[in-house]
């Protein structure tokens, strides 16, 4: 039984661990897809429209798909790129297919140097992304957890100006003896009553993850200290991505000599959104389908094991 129960515990962290690598594989992306590298019949709002609907992050890799001695990708800056200008490019591909790593956030520019292509429409502007790391905040920063001279404002006003997303957490410096930590909904929140706790931390310091989506609510429950002001409430938002302002980019004319308009670049918003915000999906779902298929393999044989 013993062997049974080592093999299952063995398939379970094979799994958690795929599927970990898999959800920070990079993703490649072909650029045009079906249309690939090529001088597009609508100008350039064809690849506009293409990266449009793709979400880029630091790590992924555009794929230029292309015949070699027809075309080429130059990688160029912003003044290069509105000017058709190959003469000094950051990088130069001529053979294809052609890959280039999106190793740094913000706008990256390309261009192909054969003839007009670039001012027909032959052009590419991103804008990669990078995932937000996960932050421990220290509640109260430098005051710590403590009864505020300043009541209830005080913990409310240091919660106002930060962003806080799943996989977050919260340290409360407290003197264990004087203080306490107790996560409350928000009725006993309102009241004080620290009766029927979540969770309560009696040891300073103390830490909680904000592994959910929503409103989280601390007090102390020592006498008064929560009338008195110790007590702190954080909305959480969905993980999301930091993003870059998005490229503006000049429209080109179309090869017929009629102006193609730009792509409305999507508007962002400052701040945590109330109801949080989801962080759009990869363009590639198949890895994660390998990693559930992968999951339900080792699962069927770890039980299998235990069975038998």
């Amino acid at each position: 039984m013993a062997r049974r129960l080592s093999i299952f515990v063995f398939a379970v962290v094979v799994v958690a661990a795929a599927a970990l690598v898999q959800s920070s594989k990079a993703e490649t992306h072909d650029v045009g897809d079906d249309m690939e590298w090529t001088v597009p019949q609508n100008g350039a709002v064809a690849y506009q429209n293409w990266a449009a609907r793709q979400t880029f992050r630091t790590g992924d890799v555009l794929e230029f798909e292309f015949t070699t001695g027809q075309h080429d990708v130059a990688k160029v800056n912003k003044a290069a790129f509105d000017a058709c200008n190959s003469s000094s490019p950051i990088e130069h591909r001529t053979t294809g297919p052609a890959n280039f790593t999106l190793s740094t956030s913000g706008e990256h520019y390309f261009i192909c140097t054969v003839d007009q292509h670039c001012s027909l429409g032959q052009k590419l502007a991103v804008n990669v992304s990078t995932v937000r790391a996960e932050i421990e905040y220290t509640v109260g920063d430098s005051l710590g957890w403590t009864v505020p001279d300043g009541g209830a404002a005080t913990y409310q006003n240091w919660a106002a100006n930060k962003t806080f997303m799943v996989g977050d957490s919260l340290k409360f410096n407290f003197t264990t003896g004087s203080h306490n930590v107790a996560e409350v909904r928000k009725a006993n929140f309102d009241s004080c009553n620290g009766t029927n706790a979540i969770d309560t931390e009696t040891d300073g310091p103390a830490d909680f993850d904000l592994d959910t989506v929503g409103e989280h609510y601390f007090i102390c429950t020592f006498s008064n200290h929560c009338s008195l002001g110790q007590k702190l409430s954080v909305n959480v938002t969905a993980r999301s991505s930091t993003t870059p302002a998005t490229p503006s980019t000049p429209s080109s004319p179309s090869p017929s000599g009629s102006a193609t308009p730009a792509s409305p670049s999507p508007s962002g918003s400052a701040g945590p959104s109330p109801s949080g915000s989801t962080s759009p999906n990869s363009p590639n779902s198949a890895p994660s389908v390998a990693v559930a298929g992968l999951s339900a393999t080792l699962l069927s044989v770890a039980a299998a094991a235990l069975l038998y």
